[in-house]
């Protein structure tokens, strides 16, 4: 693993306003979500006033894809408690911006243990859009069970290596790729979904694969959903190798935005160096 120091210089952070409240039924207001959709299917245009500060940076993409993650948790950076219960930490406002990044984007990722024992659907459900292509990432094949991931007609793709023997149903599509370690190298799954067509794409979960993107600086962005509650003990969400000065710390550029009751904080990596790591 390697390691190198990270960007020093200091962010910029700006307080922006609310944005539209959301409902737990599938329908909300749509408050220019539609105009949104469209501009995302359209491949450009300006945003309606309310969505520009978080969606526009994610409209315009380059060659390669925009890899963009979420991350929702506590005040004290939790995810779950130590049984691992984690339905909801957030709540509705915060939910609905999810599917809200699933809608707009091409292929939505996830590593095998949130597969395991979350059971994601990974389905737009909360707003109007459509369904995001599902990937696991599972280096030794051991999901089985894709019954809440196999739905619709979206696509359904596993990573895998190449030893494993994964039981997939027959519209599942296989791909391997070598290890680094216990893992893939982060820009080998890049690369590998930039041929699928894939150009935004989501990395939604768990904190572990978040991690090994952010640590290999392949995390263009990443969009962290603060709840006001203090869970206490549990896993906490992002997980670096250690630092020994605070000079070493990741610094993105940051802006911090109302949804309800709760904070969102994209994160912009861009510039920042990589300290090395595996997905």
């Amino acid at each position: 693993m390697r390691e190198e120091q990270a960007m020093t210089a200091r962010p910029s952070t700006v307080m922006e306003g609310s944005f539209p409240a959301s409902s737990s039924s599938r329908e909300i207001a749509d408050d220019g979500w539609s105009d949104v959709l469209a501009a995302f299917e359209n491949g450009g245009g300006e945003l309606p006033d309310q969505w520009q500060a978080l969606f526009q940076p994610l409209l315009n993409v380059s060659a390669r894809p925009l890899m963009v993650g979420q991350l929702g948790q506590s005040l004290d950076g939790r995810i779950a408690t130590v049984t691992g219960h984690s339905k909801y930490i957030n709540g509705d406002s915060c939910l609905a911006h999810l599917h809200r990044l699933r809608a707009v984007c091409d292929a939505v990722v996830v590593g095998v243990g949130t597969a395991l024992y979350d059971r994601p659907r990974l389905t737009v459900r909360r707003v109007a859009g459509r369904n995001p292509a599902r990937i696991v990432i599972d280096p030794r094949g051991r999901l089985h069970d894709w019954s809440s991931l196999c739905t619709g007609d979206a696509r359904c793709i596993l990573i895998t290596g190449p030893d494993a023997r994964p039981e997939v149903p027959d519209n599942v599509e296989v791909f391997r790729l070598s290890l680094a370690g216990e893992g893939f190298d982060p820009e080998a799954i890049r690369a590998l979904l930039a041929e699928q067509g894939f150009r935004r794409v989501l990395i939604e979960g768990g904190g572990a694969t978040i991690s090994r993107f952010l640590t290999n600086g392949s995390l263009d962005r990443l969009h962290l959903l603060i709840a006001p509650i203090i869970i206490g003990a549990g896993p906490t969400g992002l997980q670096l190798p250690p630092i020994e000065t605070i000079d070493e710390a990741v610094r993105p550029r940051t802006t911090i935005h109302r949804l309800g009751e709760e904070v969102l904080i994209d994160c912009d990596f861009s510039g920042c160096r990589p300290i090395g790591g595996s997905a």
